[in-house]
């Protein structure tokens, strides 16, 4: 070994540091006498001098690439060590092996220089303090970064060109697997769950709601790595793993690479960490559409892209949600510019409500005209505007639009194919006139043939973009039928309160409560989807509909027994406020809470038994009993109310029953006698 000279005995009573590393795994499992070689070296230690006590290995970094030094804790402990001055000498097989960063090697090698540290390798002993050795060691730290370049960009280029051809074997998401080429999954069970994965984001348009249709069923995964690399497994479905499903174009047969790039990035305490990022789909260097089968189109793939899209409220969506409020992330501040915010009440007899979002900006203070709005006024003058526009008439406006939008697209397209029509017989003519005898013509007519060609290429080219532009236009038939259903649909108990969303934004795209002074009303602007507009106004608080109990006790309670009525409101379902079947007692203090009329009151010449019983100063008991014995007339109501024909006749023979009974005792009558009260 060149260079013993330069071991000092200060060297040899420091500590000897034997550093063992391999890039990978792989490498460690496969390369065996590489790893033997390098921990061979602490016998080349102990030939130099010094003995086995002061020689230390330092392998904690097999199976770790060398490019840098964030997570190789064996180097981190040698440059502590070394920065400590415990170090006399630092072995390796290649002192390029310490590093392949030059900020790391060049940052081991000044500290090395300052504490007096050796880097022996198999070529020699280096001092660091000699400038030759210095130049030496920078040197080869630089070509090993070079030659790890070199290796890299070769490796990168070959995978590019096989991703290119798409042979370059990825990984296989769930769903899939590889015989020589890529098939579906042969096992059912695993193909079935990703299918009802597409099929339930399709019914519900919703990651979440994937993950609640899977809440009782397992989902399957493979593990990737370790002993049981490719092992199947069944476990919970999760909201990113149905994102990363629909995300991945793998499912609709197409091939693509390159689609998340990786990079560093400079963390601020300086180590260097590799991040992944995600490329947009036009940005991808490959995209080999039907390469495989696929569980759902391409044309299903990039509609749920939309759908995906139009999700993320992060990004300013505001997709239909599951609340009550209609309009919600629709509705707009025209006083301020802010969206609306919706709060949901948390006690059951609150009210939703619409709020300016500026209430929550420090930024952005609140206009006076901005507001806090009860929902339900402004969700039922927007339902009823929907609903009202489509009447027959603007039906058969809406259907006569569309006939004319059909025809002025068949007569723009019809142009076009004619165009090209033209064209291709100007082409074929121009090629059928020139005769190879007659070079010099030829030549001519070559260009003019040339030039058709090239016409040709355009008018097929407008077309085509001309197709692809053109919107889908819908059945006649279908829409009829669901336009003359529409009020049906939107009543519907069936029809939640998503759908109704949905609906409703198909036609409108956003409302606007405009500025009003006046506090007991609400100004809404509504925009359609046409470009339209509408302004509605509509009261903050509308009286509200009578109660079905309410409007029962008000037809049937002057006519009917308490208890017949009781039994009519329980038989039609109406229950209590507190959704509890109604009682005499729940009935008749609806009836009082609402100021409802009582049964038939008595005729003007008629009095109560209450009223009879306080004239004469006795019990109502006994004038009841005077009735039932027939002792006293009486007339009996249907609501089982008695009602006693009072004058002074009458009154004169029950004080003479007063005075033949010996149970009756007469009180002191505060009402004076001689007519009906």
């Amino acid at each position: 070994m060149n260079g013993q000279s330069k071991i000092t005995r200060l060297h040899r009573e420091r500590t000897a540091l034997v550093y063992v590393r391999q890039s990978t795994i792989a490498q460690v499992r496969e390369h065996a006498e590489s790893t033997a070689r390098q921990y061979d070296l602490a016998q080349a230690a102990i030939n130099l001098g010094r003995p086995p006590q002061r020689i230390a290995v330092i392998d904690a970094d097999l199976g770790l690439s060398g490019r840098s030094a964030a997570r190789r804790g064996g180097f981190q402990e040698i440059v502590t060590r070394v920065r400590l001055g415990e170090v006399g000498a630092i072995l390796g097989l290649e002192a390029s092996r310490l590093a392949r960063s030059s900020a790391d090697f060049a940052r081991l090698l000044e500290i090395a220089r300052l504490s007096g540290t050796l880097l022996i390798d198999e070529d020699g002993v280096y001092d660091l303090a000699d400038i030759n050795d210095r130049l030496l060691l920078g040197l080869k730290g630089q070509m090993s970064e070079a030659e790890l370049h070199l290796l890299k960009a070769r490796l990168d280029g070959a995978k590019r060109a096989a991703a290119a051809r798409g042979d370059l074997r990825l990984r296989l998401p769930i769903g899939y697997d590889s015989d020589g080429e890529v098939v579906l999954d042969p096992d059912s069970e695993v193909a079935a769950a990703v299918e009802d994965v597409f099929t339930s984001f399709a019914a519900t348009g919703s990651a979440y709601a994937v993950v609640s249709a899977f809440a009782d069923r397992r989902f399957p995964y493979r593990v990737h790595g370790g002993p049981f690399d490719g092992e199947l497994r069944w476990g919970r479905l999760t909201h990113d793993r149905v994102l990363s499903i629909l995300a991945n174009p793998a499912y609709a047969g197409a091939y693509a690479y390159g689609r998340r790039p990786s990079g560093q990035r400079l963390e601020p305490d300086g180590s260097v960490h590799t991040t992944t990022g995600t490329r947009p789909r036009e940005q991808w260097p490959v995209l080999i559409p039907d390469h495989h089968p696929g569980y759902i189109t391409w044309e299903q793939y990039e509609a749920n892209e939309t759908k995906r899209a139009a999700n993320r409220t992060r990004w300013g969506a505001r997709p239909p949600r599951e609340g009550s409020a209609l309009v919600q992330g629709i509705i707009t501040c025209g006083s301020c510019g802010s969206p609306m915010r919706t709060r949901y009440p948390r006690a059951k007899h609150h009210r939703v409500q619409y709020f300016c979002g500026t209430s929550h900006d420090a930024h952005r203070p609140q206009t006076p005209t901005c507001r806090t709005l009860p929902a339900q006024p402004v969700d039922h003058a927007v339902a009823t505007l929907l609903l009202a526009t489509l009447t027959p008439a603007e039906v058969a406006l809406t259907l006569a639009t569309v006939d004319e939008v059909t025809h002025r697209t068949h007569r723009s397209t019809r142009a076009a194919e004619l165009a090209v029509e033209r064209a291709r017989y100007q082409a074929e003519r121009a090629f059928s006139q020139v005769e190879p005898e007659n070079r010099l013509v030829a030549r001519t007519l070559e260009t003019r043939w040339e030039a058709r060609l090239a016409a040709l290429a355009e008018a097929e080219q407008a077309l085509a973009e001309l197709r692809a532009h053109q919107p889908e236009l819908p059945e006649r038939a279908a829409l009829e039928q669901l336009i003359s259903d529409i009020d049906v649909l939107w009543h519907a108990p069936t029809t939640t309160d998503r759908d109704r969303k949905r609906l409703l934004r198909t036609l409108i795209a956003d409302v606007t409560v405009l500025p009003e002074p006046d506090r007991e009303q609400i100004r809404l602007g509504v925009r359609w989807r046409t470009g339209a507009t509408d302004t509605l106004v509509t009261p903050t608080h509308p009286p509200r509909p009578e109660p079905a109990a309410v409007q029962l006790i008000r037809e049937h309670g002057t006519v009917l027994p308490d208890a017949e009525l009781v039994d009519l409101l329980n038989s039609r379902g109406v229950t209590t406020a507190r959704g509890k079947p109604f009682t005499i007692a729940s009935m008749r203090w609806t009836r009082q809470n609402h100021h409802l009329p009582a049964p038939s009151a008595p005729r003007p010449d008629e009095i109560t038994v209450s009223q009879a019983a306080q004239i004469l100063g006795i019990n109502p008991s006994a004038v009841y009993r005077w009735i039932t014995r027939g002792q006293l007339p009486a007339r009996h109501t249907p609501v089982g109310r008695q009602c006693v024909p009072w004058n002074t006749t009458t009154e004169a023979a029950c004080h003479s029953l007063i005075a033949a009974s010996t149970q009756i005792k007469a009180r002191p009558s505060h009402i004076t006698s001689g007519g009906a009260v």
